[in-house]
This record gives C-alpha cells, structure tokens and sequence, in this order.
C-alpha cells in the first residue's frame, strides 16, 4: 500500500492504553493462544495462503491474473456461480499487465443496497538476498507464517474470500449483494482503483465500502492488547519535482550560482516549513483517546491542541513525537534527488522528488502553490504526471460498521478491547471510494506483535498464525452483521 502498514501508528497507541484499562488480558496472549476458528477452516485458510504467497505478484512479473485465477477457483469451489465472477485486464505501471477481480454475492430477496469489500492482489518486490528465506517460498516458523504479502495484503485476501465460503457454507442468506474487488496495482499506479471509480463504477456501487487493506489490531510481547484502530479518513498521496536549472559551465571556474547549492537551499527551507495545522473530526476522535491516557508533556500538548486548533505550537510538540509525525497536518518530505552530467561541469540541472501527504479535503494544487511561495521562483515545481492525488473527504463513522466492528474485535479479543478511530498517514485504494462519496472505511481483523511484526514492506515479513485465523473470523463476524 502507498500508506503505511496497519501496524505502524499501533506503537503510538500503545504509549496511551498500556497504562490504563485497556491493558486487560486477552483471552489467550499472542503468538501462542489458539484461534477458534474451527480446524478444518483453519487448514483451508493456511493452504490458501501458501498459495497466494507463491505467486510473486509484483509489477512487471505478470502473475496477478494468475492469482485472480486461484481466488476464482476458491469462490467456485465454495459453491458461487461461475458468472459471480469477473476478472478483468487492465495495464498499471506501463508495460505492466494486470488484473482485477470482481465477485458479487447476490441477495435472493435484496433489502438493502450493496456492500462493498476492497483489497488488493499485488505485493511489493522482495530481493531474496535480502531475506533470511526466500519471500516468494511460504515458510510456518514460531507461530508464524512468512512471506512477501504475509501481512500487506495476502492474508486480507485469505481472510475475506475464506469468510465468505463459510459464510456460504453455513447456508447464510445475505439480505443485500456483497461485492469484492480486488485491484492489481494498488502498491504502484492505483489505477485499478480509478477505474473501479470510473469505468467500473456501475458494478461497484455500493452503500458503504469496508477495506481489507486497512488497520488492525496490535499485543505487545507480553500479550497486553494495545487496541484495535479502525481508519475513517486517509491523506492524499502526491509527489512533486522540484527543479533548479543553471547555463552549466566549467568546473574549474566555479560561480555563485550553482543548481545544485540553490536545490539546496530550497531543501533546507522545505524542511524547516510547516504546513498549518488541521483538526478534523477522525483525528479528534484519536487525540481525545489519546490524551486521556497520556499524562505527560506530550498528553499537555495534545489537550492545548484539542482546545485551540490554531495552536501550531502545541502542534509542533505533537508533530515531534516519532508515532505521532503526520497526524496534525500536510507534511513533505524529500526522498530523491538526481543532479549534474559530469564531475568536471558545473550542474545544468538539479532535481528531487518530495513526497507529500496531504491532509484529507486539502488540493494537490493547493499544497504546490504553498510550496512555490516559499522556494520562490527558482525553483520549478511540478507534480508527478505519472500519479495525481484525489483529495478526499472525511466521512462521518457509520454507526453500522462501528458496531460490526467492535463485535468482531470483541468476540474475539474480549469486552475490553479498545476501538479508536483512526487517520491513516498514507493513501490505500479505499481514498477513491471516498473520493466518489462512498463511505470507505479499514477494519481488518488481522494483528501483530507490536513493534516486532511492523515488516510490512519490509524483510522477513510475517503475519502470526493466530492472527489469520482470526481474521477469517472477524470478516464473518462482520459481514453476517452488515449482510443479514
């Protein structure tokens, strides 16, 4: 995902709820509790996702239509019909040949409008030199299973289509169409999900949308739960180039200005800027959960900021913590650069790519037009043509899926289990829903050992077995709630 992993703000999280209530026990501390779902789904869901795990879906491979092709065998065999079923070819990085995949449970007697479940195929590449086993070679380990995709988002996938089939096979009858889809390039160009909200569109219409690629819970080592977060709002994810040009000239006679030394400067104002501060109704929700449990200085920041906005200072301090960077505002940050054509010649051109993510309802052009006025006009800023950001609003928290929600979590984790509303840092597919006025939302069941299985993205990465299981039944537990 172009956001960060689902287990990545849960330290900060931890820093609230570990002192307080919330550290109730859970019914069996991970990674060695044993998960209820009943053992011959539990063998399903594990061979499904050694499946997954060994079809590299990474860009370029050629292997998401081949994966869409085994969860279609999946649905088929769970008892759907084979025209509930469509996969669909499109390009995401150019040259790129991938697939989509949409599978729609009709209701006999529909009351209700559809609901829509998201996630997506790809993975990103994984160098096996760099991995202690092979990332494409599914591994069970320590109460682990690893792989690239074990927890980013194969075993959403898993979780999902598995609930569904037992769902199926429990003789369920849904009481409005339950649709999935699944893109094939959500961790490159998204343009699966630009046509899912566009060309597509009339097969995706749904009431509200609930993301697989979204959130999730965190234990830490010793099995205190540090809270479920479900994600209501997302940033936007745009890049910028920013370009100094100069008539170059020879090394040996070096003048003032320099393109280099110029993109230079630009840096250091960009890094020393700060966007105004933003509070929206999501983000609120997390610093009053917040500051309730954090009674030091960083708590007394968070409480100024939740009396008065407009306190960039307060903002700053909030900023400041590692956990909680990116919450309170638009930040940009610089993450390449490319200058010069020789070691002997003066630079012609120098360039770095700054990454931004944007607060939700706030304009790409916007947030350019800000960063223009403070570099000047020497430097040439553009977007990056190859991915536009959509701004998207903050939707209010539906109280249906909230409830789904915390009786998944609940049923599984116990009564005392926190639920917190969530901003998440980053863009998943879920922020073109939103952006078309569908309510989107990230409630993956799924979990981890908090910092330790942050490897999302990252080597080695792995999902506890507990936590998949689980996941299967926390997607049933939701779906028969907002289906029935």
């Amino acid at each position: 995902m172009r956001s960060n992993a689902p287990l990545a703000a849960l330290a900060a999280v931890a820093l609230a709820l570990l002192a307080g209530p919330a550290a109730a026990k859970p019914a069996a501390a991970p990674p060695d509790g044993t998960s209820a779902l009943p053992a011959a789904w539990q063998t399903q869901a594990r061979g499904f996702l050694k499946e997954a795990i060994e079809i590299p879906t990474v860009a370029h491979r050629g292997q998401v239509p081949a994966f869409a092709e085994k969860i279609a065998v999946r649905l088929r065999a769970a008892g759907f019909p084979a025209d509930a079923i469509d996969i669909r070819p499109y390009e995401g990085l150019p040259g790129d040949k991938t697939a989509a995949l949409i599978f729609r449970w009709k209701a006999e007697k529909p009351a209700k409008k559809p609901m829509l479940i998201l996630g997506h195929m790809d993975v990103v590449e994984a160098k096996r030199e760099d991995w202690r086993d092979d990332p494409f070679v599914f591994a069970e380990k320590d109460g682990y299973f690893y792989g690239r995709g074990a927890s980013d988002m194969k075993n959403g996938i898993v979780a999902t289509v598995t609930a569904l089939a037992k769902l199926k096979a429990a003789g369920f009858k849904p009481r409005r169409d339950i649709v999935l889809f699944l893109t094939g390039d959500e961790e490159t160009m998204q343009n699966g999900a630009l046509l899912g909200t566009t060309t597509w569109r009339k097969d995706l219409d749904a009431e509200f949308a609930l993301n697989a690629d979204g959130w999730g819970g965190g234990f830490d080592a010793k099995g205190r739960p540090l809270g479920f977060s479900l994600s209501a709002a997302e940033k936007t994810y745009q890049s910028y180039f920013l370009t100094v040009r100069n008539r170059g000239g020879h090394s040996s006679r070096p003048r003032p200005d320099n393109a280099i030394y110029e993109l230079a400067t630009a840096l250091k104002k960009l890094e020393a800027h700060r966007f105004a501060p933003q509070l929206n109704p999501t983000t609120r929700a997390y610093f009053q959960a917040r500051q309730a449990q954090e009674k030091g200085a960083l708590g007394d920041a968070m409480r100024r900021w939740l009396a008065d906005p407009n306190d960039g200072a307060a903002a700053d301090a909030i900023e400041a913590d590692e956990v909680e960077a990116g919450r309170t505002r638009t930040r940009c940050v610089a993450t390449m650069l490319a200058a010069g054509h020789a070691d002997n010649a003066l630079p012609q051109m120098a360039r770095a790519t700054v990454n931004c993510r944007i607060m939700p309802g706030v304009e790409p052009v916007t947030v350019q037009a800000e960063l223009q006025a403070l570099l000047g006009a020497g430097v040439e800023i553009t977007p990056d043509p190859a991915f536009i950001g959509r701004p998207t609003p903050v939707l209010p928290i539906r109280e249906d899926v909230l409830a789904a929600y915390t009786q998944a979590v609940r049923a599984i984790h116990g009564p005392s289990m926190p639920i917190i509303p969530t901003m998440d840092t980053g863009t998943t597919d879920a922020s073109f829903f939103r952006a078309i006025g569908v309510p989107a939302y990230g409630v993956d069941g799924g979990w981890g050992v908090v910092p330790d299985d942050e490897r999302a993205h990252g080597l080695d990465e792995r999902i506890p077995v507990r936590a998949l299981y689980d996941d299967v039944l926390h997607w049933e537990i939701m779906v028969r709630a907002l289906a029935k």
